[in-house]
């Protein structure tokens, strides 16, 4: 371990890569702490600490506290998640979207663009939203023009946090979206830590061996895929003979990574949201509504179970993979080419998103298993189990292996076995 840190510092290039993450990322979380002008910290700290669930939580989790302290990057990088998801899916269903992602490099410009325009508007649109609703707290100036310069902070803070990202990508180390949200889920390890040091003995005796065990399940998994073996033809292209190559396509059993969980908790958590609009409803909201509630969490199972088909079909084409193959020439030995390659492939693609999905629906549920039955205080589980450990992990494995590529072409021994 010691021996490819030094070489991966000894790197010039891989160093200042390595420098340049780190100083984005130290000027991200300083700016989690500064709070906006006009803002009253402390009451929104209040309103956040009297807060047992709901998609306003969720969202302060992926801002690494920032929304509780409601500073300039209150709103995190979720706007822009948002808004790239939002454009995957549109370009499923939208024929000219469609065409531009078949065009290549300009195709892929032109959709950043439109995802940075629509970053924007949803920026805007959750900073209003949240100006409405902390101002009902008394934690915002009453003065429109003040509430005014609030959104506009908001909004300019996500547009800045989506530069940075682009920034990591372009001249830093692993992707930098993905690095921004490592670094806030990163921000609630230590009061899980603490929690799980003053927690009680069965907490502290099975704690460590449970987390352990999931970051080992989701490893395992995250790695796991179906190798399809893929033969390409001999032909003449002018005097020389090309093809006649054996190779395989990767099918990973995960292919829809940590967005289904995302999307199921945030549509769960939305009922306990609107009951902080609507006072009426609190009662019956929680009540119904708790993330301990057996049959909450099965309708949050088969949400991220449905979410993973769904998002899992608009990643991967079974139709386009096939046609692509019969251009170059390729096809599966056994499989005749055309339709019965695509039907191959997606009874392939059937057979792996089920249990990737059982697996994501299991990790997304494990921490509300544990406060219930396992006696697991709520800041450990939460901070430490689940959906954190599944962005972590698969944020650190991603990472690693850019590094390891930039470590083998100039002829260091990799560190991934």
């Amino acid at each position: 371990m010691l021996s490819w840190l030094a070489n991966a510092w000894r790197v010039p290039e891989l160093r200042r890569r390595v420098i340049f993450t780190a100083v984005v990322l130290a000027a991200y979380r300083l700016g989690s702490w500064m709070p906006a002008p006009g803002v009253d910290s402390q009451t929104i700290e209040n309103y956040f600490g009297g807060q047992s669930g709901g998609v306003l939580s969720l969202l302060s989790l992926f801002s690494g506290g920032a929304l509780a302290r409601f500073s300039i990057f209150a709103l995190g990088i979720m706007p822009y998640v948002t808004a790239s998801i939002i454009l995957q899916l549109l370009t499923a269903v939208i024929p000219s979207l469609e065409e531009l992602k078949n065009e290549g490099e300009s195709g892929f410009a032109k959709i950043n663009q439109y995802t940075r325009y629509l970053t924007v508007v949803l920026a805007a649109a959750q900073s209003t939203g949240y100006a409405y609703l902390f101002k009902r707290q008394g934690a915002l100036p009453v003065d429109t023009g003040r509430i005014v310069l609030i959104v506009i902070t908001l909004t300019a803070g996500t547009v800045l946090l989506m530069w940075l990202g682009e920034m990591i990508t372009t001249r830093g180390i692993g992707t930098g979206i993905s690095l921004l949200i490592f670094a806030t889920i990163l921000t609630s390890a230590p009061a899980g830590i603490n929690a799980w040091v003053n927690g009680g003995p069965m907490e502290k005796l099975f704690f460590p061996l449970v987390a352990l065990g999931i970051v080992v399940a989701v490893v395992f998994v995250q790695e796991g895929q179906r190798r399809i073996p893929i033969q390409y033809a001999k032909r003449m292209v002018g005097r020389r003979q090309m093809g006649g190559t054996t190779t395989y396509m990767p099918l990973r059993v995960n292919m829809a990574g940590v967005i289904p969980v995302i999307f199921a908790a945030t549509i769960m958590a939305f009922p306990t949201t609107i009951g902080q609009f609507i006072p009426q409803t609190q009662n019956w909201i929680n009540a119904n509504f708790s993330p301990t509630n057996w049959d909450y969490l099965l309708f949050e199972g088969l949400l991220i179970v449905v979410f993973t088909f769904f998002y899992t079909a608009v990643q991967f084409n079974p139709v386009e993979q096939a046609n692509q193959l019969g251009k170059y020439g390729g096809y599966i030995p056994g499989i005749r080419p055309g339709p019965p390659t695509a039907l191959y492939l997606d009874t392939v693609l059937k057979r792996l998103t089920l249990p990737g999905a059982l697996y994501l629906a299991a990790i997304a549920v494990l921490p509300s298993l544990f406060i219930r039955y396992g006696g697991f205080s709520q800041a450990t589980s939460r901070a430490l189990g689940g959906t954190s450990v599944l962005i972590v992990v698969g944020v650190a494995l991603d990472t690693m292996r850019q590094m390891e590529s930039q470590m083998m072409m100039r002829s260091y021994e990799g560190f991934l076995r």
